[in-house]
């Protein structure tokens, strides 16, 4: 008998076995190796740190690229470049997609396109958030220079347009993301970069040397401390891929699964009548002084429970999620320690996309409102502040959740009204501190110096509950207990919308 009679054949268990273990990462050490050097983890570590154990299930592992284009005979792409599949996050079940970097620098081929949208079409059907870890990306060359692959374009888009508003849609860009995966994370509801890393933009630095001249390194470029701070792209930057998963759970924690389910309660200990002593002091005497408003945020909130969201940019604007015995909300405050709260464009559209958020998924908005108006001037103009402060009002009337407003300090203008002050937009309850003063303008650029005790007296809180603009006038110790009964009388939304016929209200941006 000859010596090639006597090896087995591996049953087909075995060769399915076999075919696993070649996607691991232990089969691919040197392009993990490279990976790691560069200070981050691989797609599949990125998936096992972000589940919970156990949890996620593959799908489209076995699948390779087509190869039917030029010099593409014998292109090695493990997966198509993309890990997806479904998984549990804190026990509810999440649709994920990791770009695997090493994997021809995380490029998007066809077949990982395929997986992608029935991934998506999972999401909608289901009704699971959908989370992307970014990572390379960009339409792969190869294919992409061949008009039989772009020409049918991707349904993607559409798909993340259908998402948005049904499904949580989170993206972390964990390595380059110019191009395509920046569009990803520009239709995402929530975005996560990691410091170092991580880039985004419409167009890396060689395509713009090659477009118009302009030489530009990719941190200045897109790099996380612009998208995060001065564009307002990102939500939040990490320090570690460890950390922006960690901020993803985090995000999650707060939101249902879907628009359908209501926002995770959690056991709270913290009493609904805790009175803090510190917010009979924390506004000053002197209305030209600053203070922090994150101060009343975190003492009137549930203890150690306030997320902010793009807590770099526009800071005027204090955007956070926070809960109130157990309950998720949403918290829109101004922040007098910048440009003294004053709405600028950035503020409006970020306080409008938080808004439009909560909306979504049943957050009630509870309003904090100190601020002198809308930024005046010529470059105020020049950034189109008119729409942008028209989408902010245009998306808290919009909105269908439960609404608090609470008067701190300064209420004056349009922007006490953008900032749900009053009947303007029928909150639920309104009510002020007795520091609050609520007019029109500021007095002293409205009125000679000698009249301006004599209007001071009208401006003031009780001046304001007599004509019933506003519900009361509250101690603020007592804002905590008072928004927790509302929360608990009104419930997450209002009962009786107004409805008409229109197919779609038009936003001013």
């Amino acid at each position: 008998m000859s010596t090639a009679s006597t090896i087995a054949t591996p049953s087909p268990i075995e060769v399915l076995r076999a075919a696993r273990a070649g996607l691991l990462d232990e089969a691919r050490t040197g392009a993990i190796a490279r990976q790691h050097a560069a200070g981050k983890l691989s797609a599949r570590e990125r998936v096992a740190v972000l589940v919970d154990p156990g949890s996620f299930y593959e799908i489209g592992a076995f699948v390779e690229p087509k190869r039917d284009t030029f010099d593409t005979e014998n292109l090695q792409a493990p997966a198509d470049g993309v890990i997806t599949g479904y998984a549990k996050i804190d026990g509810r079940t999440v649709c994920l997609a990791a770009f695997d970097y090493t994997v021809l620098g995380g490029s998007n081929g066809r077949i990982g396109g395929h997986k992608l949208a029935k991934l998506a079409d999972q999401s909608i059907e289901h009704g699971h958030p959908f989370v992307m870890l970014l990572d390379g990306g960009g339409h792969r060359i190869q294919e992409g220079l061949d008009s039989r692959h772009f020409a049918e374009g991707s349904q993607f888009f559409q798909q993340m347009a259908t998402m948005s508003g049904w499904v949580p849609v989170v993206a972390a860009m964990m390595g380059p993301g110019f191009a395509g995966p920046s569009n990803f994370a520009g239709l995402s509801d929530f975005v996560v970069m990691v410091r170092g890393s991580s880039t985004m933009g419409i167009a890396g630095p060689a395509l713009v040397k090659a477009a118009i001249g302009e030489t530009i390194d990719m941190e200045a470029l897109g790099g996380a401390q612009v998208q995060t701070e001065r564009n307002g792209l990102a939500d939040i930057a990490a320090d570690s891929d460890t950390e922006a998963l960690a901020l993803i759970r985090r995000y999650l924690s707060f939101l249902p699964s879907n628009a359908q389910q209501p926002a995770p309660v959690v056991d709270c200990t913290d009493l609904a009548q805790r009175r803090d002593e510190s917010l009979l002091s924390v506004v000053p005497e002197n209305s030209r002084r600053a203070y922090d408003i994150r101060k009343v945020i975190g003492s009137i909130a549930d203890l150690h429970s306030v997320f902010e969201i793009k807590p770099g940019h526009a800071r005027n604007l204090v955007t956070c999620f926070a809960r109130f015995g157990g309950r998720p909300v949403g918290i829109v405050a101004n922040q007098p320690l910048h440009l003294a709260g004053t709405l600028d464009a950035s503020a409006c559209e970020k306080g409008a996309h938080f808004v439009s958020i909560c909306d979504a998924f049943g957050l009630p908005l509870i309003y904090l409102i100190d601020l002198p108006g809308f930024l005046l001037g010529s470059a105020a103009e020049s950034s189109g502040l008119a729409r942008r402060s028209a989408r902010l009002l245009f998306e808290l009337g919009q909105a269908s959740v439960t609404r608090i407003s609470v008067v701190l300090r300064k209420g004056y203008g349009l922007g006490y009204i953008a900032m749900c002050g009053g009947r303007s937009f029928d909150a639920d309850l309104c009510v002020a501190w007795p520091s609050a003063e609520i007019c029109a303008m500021s007095i002293e650029g409205a009125v000679d110096v000698a009249l301006i005790a004599n209007f001071r007296q009208h401006l003031g809180a009780m001046h304001a509950a007599g004509h019933f603009g506003i519900d009361d006038v509250i101690d603020p110790r007592d804002t905590r207990p008072v928004i927790l009964a509302t929360l608990e009388r009104c419930g997450v939304r209002k009962q009786h919308q107004r409805r008409s016929a229109r197919h779609h209200a038009i936003s001013p941006i």
